[in-house]
């Protein structure tokens, strides 16, 4: 008979143990999200003066609990084959070509100018299909905490300029991957963000 009451609570004990590792994981989950989400980026230009001679054929974006991401897509980029690029705050953004203002809505913007041409003078037609002052094609902003609004502003002597409009002056960071540079925004100035 006590073998009978012994492997009963052994099994509660066990399944209670089993209970409590859920709930400590995801407390850990939580704690690391929080850690995750802080940041020294600062808000302040960022830049690589490399020169280039690829071309732009797409921007994505995408979104995650701590910050916004505008993704430029620019194949033969590489560490090997880095990419130039240029991004920073701007009161207002003016295209290059023609120092005309473009209109981009949002707290602040932030200004992108990658050492990338939008145009495939080879083939002869446009490797990225953007229009001046127009929003960036193919890109939804619907439910993004950060993100207000996008604009091409155009492609000028192997340079795309692109203007982001976020809800405020917020950090950001800027890194190259294989074939694209990202641009992450943060979605607030501290851990709590």
């Amino acid at each position: 008979m006590r073998r009978w009451i012994t492997v009963p609570m052994a099994l509660v004990l066990a399944a209670a143990a089993t209970a409590a590792v859920p709930a400590a994981a995801s407390a850990a989950t939580r704690s690391a999200a929080v850690a995750e989400c802080s940041t020294d980026w600062g808000s302040l230009p960022k830049y690589d003066r490399t020169p280039g001679s690829n071309q732009l054929v797409d921007v994505r974006t995408g979104a995650t609990p701590c910050y916004d991401r505008i993704v430029l897509d620019v194949p033969g980029a590489s560490a090997a084959h880095p990419l130039g690029y240029q991004v920073q705050y701007v009161d207002t953004l003016l295209q290059q070509a023609s120092g005309n203002p473009i209109p981009v809505n949002g707290g602040a913007i932030i200004e992108i100018v990658v050492t990338a041409a939008s145009y495939d003078h080879t083939a002869g037609k446009p490797s990225y299909p953007g229009r001046a002052g127009e929003p960036l094609h193919g890109v939804d902003l619907g439910g993004y905490r950060t993100f207000t609004d996008t604009r091409f502003a155009g492609s000028f002597e192997g340079y795309t300029q692109i203007g982001l409009g976020v809800r405020a002056r917020l950090p950001f960071r800027v890194f190259q991957l294989d074939n694209r540079v990202v641009v992450d925004v943060a979605h607030g100035w501290g851990a709590t963000s």
